[in-house]
């Protein structure tokens, strides 16, 4: 398994899956989501724009975490282990990057 960290910026036509931590302050506890895209600039927008998943909208969300992998498996596996690790996701609103 291939990973690397990924800037806020990187684009799609860098290649690869994405993998993403997003967060938002909701009624004055923070909420997490977790997912992955090809296009992780487009993602975060459609997140807050009210055209992301449904769990998403009508919140504003900050990117978090991401991670980049060659292949949409890897990816798709990565994101099904962080939406399980509660305490890695806690330890990322805990560092202040809300």
């Amino acid at each position: 398994m291939s990973v690397s960290a990924a800037s806020p910026d990187s684009q799609a036509g860098e290649g690869g899956c994405f993998v993403y931590v997003l967060g938002s302050s909701h009624k004055g506890r923070v909420i997490t989501y977790v997912g992955w895209t090809l296009d992780l600039a487009r993602r975060l927008a459609q997140h807050n724009s009210g055209t992301g998943a449904r769990a998403t909208r009508g919140r504003a969300w900050v990117l978090l975490h991401s991670e980049r992998f060659t292949t949409r498996n890897e990816a798709m596996s990565r994101e099904w282990h962080l939406k399980r690790d509660r305490a890695f996701r806690k330890q990322l609103t805990l560092a202040g990057k809300l």
